[in-house]
């Protein structure tokens, strides 16, 4: 709760809770959406991050480990989202470095998910540049705001691809 204000900063650089295909907290929903991490955080279910830019010390935006199965050692990487001037930036690369290093390396996890819209194309392209493959997608899989019919597209990361792929981030974090 204490990077509230700093969060609500991160939103209004780019309005992204106005795109129809994913979902944001708009401005006024923000202290229940962290409230409701952090309960879910208290129940083992998720593990809530506010991203912070090193650089400048700017909160970017936030992260999470959801869904997480400690039974079958599996965790999901979403309710990701970014101010618009972090988005497209390495930022994004060394965040998921660290929570794909720390699932694998320490979590012993046996897969990383990732989920997204079929219409945001934005994430996903940055989930394939990361190099996780295409599960499949889940068609009618949910409601969005709106009402309409929601299409996931799921994507894994598992254990025997973590070496080559952390070689992969590594030389797109050099660059």
């Amino acid at each position: 709760m204490d990077h509230h204000d700093a969060l609500l900063e991160a939103l209004a650089d780019g309005e992204a809770w106005k795109l129809w295909y994913t979902w944001v907290p708009s401005p006024d929903l923000l202290r229940g959406e962290i409230t409701k991490r952090l309960e879910y955080q208290r129940s083992s279910e998720w593990l809530p991050f506010a991203v912070i830019d090193r650089a400048s010390g700017d909160v970017a935006g936030m992260t999470n480990f959801m869904h997480v199965d400690s039974v079958h050692k599996r965790v999901e990487i979403g309710g990701t989202w970014y101010a618009s001037r972090y988005q497209r930036t390495r930022l994004n690369t060394a965040c998921k470095h660290l929570l794909l290093t720390h699932a694998f390396e320490q979590l012993d996890c046996i897969a990383v998910e990732l989920r997204t819209h079929f219409f945001n194309r934005q994430s996903r392209a940055a989930i394939e540049r990361l190099g996780a493959k295409l599960d499949g997608i889940l068609r009618n899989y949910a409601r969005a705001r709106d009402g309409t019919l929601r299409d996931t597209c799921v994507y894994s990361i598992l254990p025997n691809e973590w070496p080559t792929m952390k070689t992969h981030l590594e030389n797109l974090l050099s660059r």
